[in-house]
Parts: C-alpha cells; structure tokens; sequence
C-alpha cells in the first residue's frame, strides 16, 4: 500500500505544478496593479526630449492633474495609440511623456509624424525612470494626482474606447 502511495506521489507533484502553470499562463499581465499606486511619483531629474539643456523632476507633476505617458519610437502600440492621447489633450488633459529607451532623433522624429499632445517630454534613453515605475514595456500610463500621487495605473494600449469608459472617468475623479 505505501509502495503504490509513493508511485502516485510523482503524478500529483506533476498535477499540482501542471495547475500552476496553466494558470499563470492564463493571466493577463496588463491586468495588473503598479505597486506604485496611492504612492508618490517616484523622483527624478532627467533632461527633455526637445533640449538636452533643459533638466526637469518630479516637481513637474505638482498642482494639476496629470497623465505621465510611457512611449517609445521603437514600440508599434505607441503609434496606434497617439490618436486617442491627442484627443485626451483636446479634452484638456493634461499629458506629460516619458520617452523610453529612445533616442532623442527617434523620439522627435516620432513626435513630428505622429503628433505631440504632451506639455513635456521626459528624455529616459537608459530606462531609469521606467524602470523606477515598474514599467516592463511600453505603452503604459500613469494618472498623478494634483499633489503627484499616483491614483492610477493603465498597462499597456490606450483604446478609443478607454477614453470615455477609464481614462476620462478616473480624470474627473481626481481633478
């Protein structure tokens, strides 16, 4: 009887891992929550993307609402998605970027075919401020408040319809 109990024991450790696994792969990563939220921006000081002389830091996100943008030339999401942040700022709100793991002539580039609906454009070629946030790739969005607490969190593409549904509700909410 223990004999036959210890041949099982292999295929229930193989069940059980099995479970778990299925599982995981099951979940939808954009899904989840920054560990961020409810906290302060993280702080900074990095250059913008249209003057290299020009430094700015957390500060930036103080006294008015804000969605901090995460985008990058490289990333084909980002293109999809600027239509609906220019809408955003058409809507006024107002919108502060992080280029991401970008260079300056890319980003600028980016910005001259595709729009600018941002205030400021934070320059992170190296990922620094990305990575501060927890950003694992881009598009991702952040909502600050007016005291630069972050109060939301969108992983991933900003759809036409995540304007009216999310994005402008969680807006109203904290303005």
């Amino acid at each position: 009887m223990k004999r036959r109990l210890l041949l099982l024991l292999p295929l229930v450790v193989f069940l059980i891992l099995a479970g778990l696994l299925y599982k995981g792969l099951s979940m939808n990563p954009s899904d989840r929550d920054s560990a961020l939220l409810a906290q302060e921006f993280p702080a900074f000081e990095l250059s913008t993307l249209k003057d290299p002389e020009v430094r700015v830091d957390e500060s930036l996100l103080q006294g008015e609402v804000t969605l901090v943008n995460v985008w990058g030339e490289w990333c084909p999401t980002c293109k999809q998605e600027m239509p609906q942040l220019l809408e955003l700022e058409d809507r006024g709100v107002r919108l502060v970027g992080v280029d991401y793991k970008d260079t300056r002539e890319l980003g600028r580039s980016f910005l001259e075919q595709y729009g600018d609906p941002f205030e400021v454009n934070v320059f992170d070629p190296e990922g620094d401020l990305g990575f501060e946030l927890g950003v694992y790739g881009a598009p991702e969005t952040f909502l600050v408040d007016k005291e630069g607490i972050i109060r939301y969190h969108h992983t991933g593409y900003i759809a036409p319809e995540d304007v009216e549904k999310v994005i402008m509700p969680k807006v109203e909410k904290w303005r």
